[in-house]
């Protein structure tokens, strides 16, 4: 019970492990190799911090019955390999090798682990929170299986930190509310170990003389040592803020969208949640007076699924501020407007004869395809046609507008 709250509440079992359903649920590959004592010679874990990558490797070396070496890349070089194959060989144990960090190992040091991989002496298991391809060796690689793990949700958090306040392992006699708890889960940002410290200091703040320790707000906020930012996710502010950005952005206003952006980040919110609210501003209220807006956004989107929190905020942020100063139209807004409100007065109508493909004689015979103007062979390939249902001849759904400009 000396030991801090996140070591004594790493799980025995595979049951008990939280998180990453799709490598080590009933049936999942990771499983599957963990049960059978099959491990691949080389595995490397990519995932953000906190999510599990420490912790399933010294289960995984627990169950399958290995002895189990660990080091940092930060520190670790050449003479802690040769110790850790020594020892193996001396013992004549299976060993497995955990390199936290392993993006920090050099090409050399990475070169020089390889062959006590390649001939069984080491079973590596490297952690990474970088992109493997770019950070590990090919050799290495090429004889390693990568697993991704993923951040852990909100509902998973909340998970451990019950476990935390149930187990004979954890915290005893603790009284909690869910508000508090949902703010430690947001303060923690998809970290697992972040959540448990900063529950197990709010304990150690707490007042021992009552009969039930209460963790208040203001001890989690002290404990995770960041002001508490008022935005519930699943609540009025969450709406209220998010609504903010939209209407910044929209009336060019790039100092806002920075600030309400960074309110969302700083309070918790999924960054892919912000980057799909851009999206969709892209092309609501800026559309094809900018079309590279869509783009920018996209990337943005690409950038917070690789990077994470809290490295991709800078990109969030710069697609939120182009699309700020960009031109705007909601041309395409309206048109998708006024199409549905016509579909939705009259339902399916058929498409026009001569716009229908006729690949057999019954449809040329029927009128299919009947009259029908191949633009190419057209001056400058246009040509005059209806192309809409008849009793929508005419209509105009998408029209071109001014554009308005942020300056």
């Amino acid at each position: 019970m000396e030991k801090p709250l996140a070591y004594r509440m790493r799980p025995s079992s595979l049951d008990e492990f939280v998180g990453q359903e799709h490598l080590v649920g009933k049936n999942k590959p990771l499983r599957i190799a963990i049960e059978t004592k099959n491990l691949p010679a080389s595995i490397i874990f990519w995932g953000p911090p906190g999510c599990g990558k420490t912790t399933l490797a010294k289960l995984i070396s627990r169950l399958i019955g290995f002895e189990f070496v660990e080091y940092s890349a930060v520190s670790a070089g050449k003479e802690d390999i040769k110790k850790a194959v020594q020892r193996s060989r001396l013992l004549h144990t299976k060993t497995i090798l955990f390199l936290d960090e392993i993006h920090r190992f050099n090409k050399a040091q990475q070169d020089f682990l390889l062959p006590y991989v390649e001939d069984g002496t080491l079973t590596l298991i490297g952690a990474t929170t970088e992109n493997p391809s770019f950070e590990v060796i090919s050799a290495l690689l090429s004889r390693s299986r990568v697993f991704i793990l993923n951040r852990l949700t909100e509902i998973e958090l909340e998970k451990i930190i019950n476990n935390a306040l149930t187990s004979e392992r954890g915290l005893q006699n603790i009284l909690i509310s869910e508000e508090n708890k949902n703010l430690i889960v947001n303060l923690a940002n998809g970290d697992a170990r972040s959540a448990l410290n900063i529950l197990e200091l709010a304990y150690a703040l707490a007042d021992k003389t009552q009969e039930k320790i209460e963790i208040t707000k203001d001890l989690v906020t002290g404990a995770a040592q960041k002001k508490s930012l008022v935005y519930d996710k699943q609540g009025e502010e969450h709406y209220n803020i998010i609504s903010a950005l939209h209407k910044s952005m929209r009336d060019s206003d790039a100092q806002a969208a920075v600030y309400w952006t960074m309110r969302m980040l700083e309070g918790g919110e999924d960054p892919l949640y912000i980057a799909r609210r851009l999206i969709r501003f892209a092309s609501e209220d800026i559309g094809n007076a900018d079309p590279q807006a869509l783009q920018v956004v996209i990337a943005a989107k690409e950038a917070a699924e690789f990077l994470g929190m809290p490295e991709c905020n800078t990109a969030v942020v710069q697609a939120a501020v182009y699309l700020a100063n960009a031109p705007k139209s909601n041309a395409v807004y309206e048109a998708v407007n006024k199409a549905k409100e016509d579909i939705e007065k009259t339902g399916n109508l058929p498409v026009p004869l001569h716009l229908r493909n006729a690949p057999t004689s019954l449809m040329k015979d029927i009128g299919y395809g009947k009259g029908y103007k191949y633009a190419h062979d057209y001056k400058d390939a246009k040509v005059n046609q209806e192309h809409l249902p008849d009793e929508l001849k005419d209509h105009i759904y998408y029209q071109e507008k001014d554009k308005l400009s942020s300056t």
